[in-house]
């Protein structure tokens, strides 16, 4: 998902998919969007032992 235009909302839904189904996605691009206070959702998520997200850029 790298530079293609993830804001706070495509936080919100990233969020909502890693709560859902936390052990299918395991590297993250998200470099190069406009995430503002998006990211704090994401980190949140992230914290979750069940979210197996392992790289994240």
């Amino acid at each position: 998902l790298s530079d293609c235009g993830v804001t706070v909302g495509g936080c919100t839904d990233l969020t909502s998919a890693l709560e859902s189904n936390p052990s299918h996605l395991r590297d993250l691009n998200l470099s190069w969007n406009n995430l503002d206070s998006g990211v704090n959702l994401l980190f949140a998520q992230l914290k979750n032992p069940q979210c197996n997200v392992e790289i994240l850029r």
